[in-house]
């Protein structure tokens, strides 16, 4: 198996592209950068040199992945959604030394024009609203929305939302899967598989 790479995409040739990976119309990809099996790079993507990318991974269209971001496997980044790595940048001030490290998660959803400042984890299958500005770590199976992000809900692996509380202790069922998941302690998280 190979990676299917458009011809107006500018891939550096020390990039690491895994099989089956597909690069679209005019997608830049760094020399430092690593790509896993199977991922998708809509068009006018751009991947920087310190990027980490899972298998698996979708990536709309017009979404830039700068330098000191990791996407884990199963990944979805929606269109023109938003990494930053520099928290305080100005333009006549150098701060590549203070590149703060943004991680999501396997499984994770960021929706479209989503906005995520640096230096947080978005935990596993986690699923940011479109719209939302992420400014601190989002808790896995998180459902978080709006400006600034805020938790209103838990999401299956499925993608599905589940009637569990935001604190406390209960259970709940993914209506798709079957899939049982146990809220507690505010963490949730899943407890057996349908």
């Amino acid at each position: 198996m190979t990676c299917t790479i458009h011809p107006s995409a500018i891939v550096d040739a020390e990039a690491r592209i895994g099989d089956g990976t597909r690069i679209w119309h005019w997608v830049h990809v760094s020399a430092g950068a690593s790509i896993g099996d199977k991922c998708s790079l809509g068009q006018g993507v751009y991947v920087g040199n310190d990027v980490q990318i899972g298998h698996n991974v979708k990536i709309q269209n017009n979404v830039s992945v700068y330098d000191a971001v990791t996407l884990e496997d199963d990944v979805f980044c929606g269109p023109s959604m938003v990494f930053t790595n520099v928290y305080n940048p100005r333009a006549a001030v150098v701060r590549k030394d203070e590149y703060r490290r943004t991680v999501v998660k396997r499984g994770a959803t960021l929706g479209a024009n989503c906005t995520v400042v640096c230096g947080v984890t978005i935990g596993s299958y986690a699923f940011v609203g479109a719209g939302a500005v992420v400014q601190r770590d989002v808790a896995a199976f998180a459902l978080v929305v709006g400006v600034p992000a805020r938790q209103i809900g838990w999401m299956s692996r499925h993608g599905e939302r589940l009637p569990l509380p935001l604190t406390g202790d209960a259970t709940a069922i993914c209506p798709h899967t079957g899939d049982r998941y146990r809220l507690q302690g505010g963490v949730c998280m899943l407890e057996q598989e349908g």
